[in-house]
C-alpha cells in the first residue's frame, strides 16, 4: 500500500501529462503530493522525513515550472531529490558516523556492520547514478520521452535495484524456523 501511495503523484503526473501537457501535469503533481502528505498525516499521524522533503522539492521546482512557464525546473526535480537522498546517506556516515539505512531498517534486518556499510554505499551510488541518468534523459530526449522515463524507467530501475539488493541480502538472512526431523 505504501508503494502505491508513494508513486501515485508520479502516475497522476504521467496520465495528466498525456492528457493536458506539462504545466497541468505539474500542478496535478503538486496537488497530489499535498493530498498524499495530508492523507498520511491524517491516517497515521506521522509523515516520514523524506516525504516532507519530497513535498518541499515538488512545490519549489513545480512552482518554479508554473511561475516561469519553463519545464527545466520540473526536469531537475527528480535529480535534486535523488542527490539529496544520496547525500544524506553519505553525509550521515561521513560526518555523523551514522548509517541511516541501518537506523531505518535495523529493526527489520539483522546484518553485520560491513554489510550495512556496503548497503549504504550501494544506495548512495544508486541515487547519484539515478540523478545523472535523469538529467541525461531530460536533456538528450524530448519531453514526452523524459516523462515516460520518469514513471517507467525510474520505477523499473528502482525495482531492479531492490531485487538485486534482496538477492544480495538473502544470504545474510537467518531462517529461525526449525526444520522438523523426519521420523523413521
Amino acid at each position: 500500500m505504501k508503494l502505491l501511495t508513494d508513486f501515485l503523484p508520479i502516475a497522476l503526473f504521467f496520465i495528466t501529462f498525456k492528457l493536458a501537457g506539462i504545466y497541468v501535469a505539474t500542478a496535478v503533481a503538486i496537488a497530489a503530493t499535498l493530498l498524499q502528505i495530508g492523507w498520511l498525516h491524517f491516517r497515521h499521524g506521522k509523515v516520514e522525513t523524506m516525504q516532507w522533503v519530497s513535498l518541499v522539492i515538488i512545490v519549489l521546482f513545480g512552482g518554479a515550472t508554473l511561475v516561469f512557464h519553463d519545464d527545466t525546473f520540473i526536469k531537475w526535480k527528480p535529480t535534486v531529490l535523488y542527490w539529496l537522498m544520496g547525500g544524506a546517506l553519505a553525509l550521515g556516515h561521513l560526518l555523523f558516523k551514522r548509517n541511516f539505512l541501518q537506523s531505518l531498517m535495523g529493526s527489520q534486518l539483522e546484518l553485520p556492520t560491513p554489510v550495512w556499510l556496503r548497503l549504504l554505499w550501494a544506495w548512495t551510488g544508486f541515487f547519484v547514478l539515478m540523478g545523472v541518468l535523469n538529467l541525461w534523459v531530460a536533456y538528450s530526449f524530448d519531453l514526452d520521452t523524459w516523462v515516460s522515463y520518469k514513471l517507467f524507467g525510474g520505477m523499473g530501475l528502482m525495482l531492479v535495484f531492490v531485487v538485486i539488493q534482496a538477492l544480495y541480502l538473502s544470504r545474510f538472512i537467518k531462517n529461525d524456523e526449525a526444520v522438523p526431523e523426519e521420523t523413521p
